[in-house]
């Protein structure tokens, strides 16, 4: 039987006292969120070797950019859904170039810009314990992310780093072969990063006279969000709890 969370975050905070614990109830969560990025391989490779976590199952990169700000008006919902809330440049629905607006007259709440933006996260596994947890490493600088890389503790973070890093742009100090997976040879930018725009950069087509593919500036892409960027607390274990106690109630 797994330990229960609370006791488990407990020894995770006596165990590192300069990491951050947190659980997300009611699901029972546990995040530890190491306090540098020198202690983030110290802290690792102690979950591993005195925690039991000897298995890395994914690893991936985090743009905190205009976390928890709101472009849809969802206030008003009706069985048509969402209704656009905005008509300015928030993150994500601006084109090349252009930086979201932070002007609150322009229809818009103001882009909140975190104190650090971008973030390493894993999520390990302990099959001896039954225990899964969450670690998270911030990078100090934004404008050069860098991580150091947990493939000598874990090697299947290889190529998961080096996704991160294609996505992100976050370089992971000491991987043995740091370079793009999922990009096309000379791609510019880093595509998962929220001021990267939603239409991308080049568009490809191919040109009938020089008988080859050929990249383009975008020219036929309207910049768009399609889903609401809202968080919410997930309710449903509450009202089962509710309707619960209202049906005895009634018996």
């Amino acid at each position: 039987m797994a330990e229960p969370a609370a006791t488990f975050a407990q020894r995770l905070r006596e165990r590192f006292p300069a990491a951050t614990v947190t659980v997300a109830e009611p699901r029972g969560e546990v995040t530890l969120e190491a306090a540098s990025g020198a202690d983030w391989l110290a802290t690792c490779q102690a979950l591993r070797d005195e925690l039991g976590f000897e298995q890395l199952s994914d690893l991936c990169g985090i743009d905190y950019m205009g976390f928890g700000s709101d472009e849809w008006d969802t206030d008003d919902v009706s069985s048509g859904g969402f209704s656009r809330g905005v008509e300015g440049k928030a993150t994500g629905r601006f084109a090349w170039g252009e930086q979201p607006s932070e002007q609150a007259g322009a229809g818009i709440e103001p882009t909140l810009v975190p104190e650090r933006r971008f973030a390493a996260v894993a999520q390990l596994i302990s099959y001896a314990r039954n225990q899964r947890l969450r670690v998270r490493c911030f990078a100090a600088d934004d404008a050069l992310p860098v991580v150091p890389s947990v493939t000598g503790i874990w090697p299947g973070a290889n190529w998961f780093e080096r996704e991160a890093f294609d996505l992100y742009g976050i370089v992971f100090e000491g991987h043995p072969d740091l370079r793009r997976i999922l990009t096309d040879y000379g791609f510019v930018g880093h595509p998962f990063r929220k001021d990267f725009p939603l239409i991308g950069n080049v568009e490809v087509r191919y040109d009938e006279e020089r008988k080859r593919v050929v990249y383009e500036p975008v020219t036929s892409v309207e910049p768009r969000v399609g889903v609401p960027r809202v968080i919410r607390d997930d309710a449903r274990y509450e009202t089962a709890a509710g309707e619960a106690a209202q049906r005895e109630a009634a018996k």
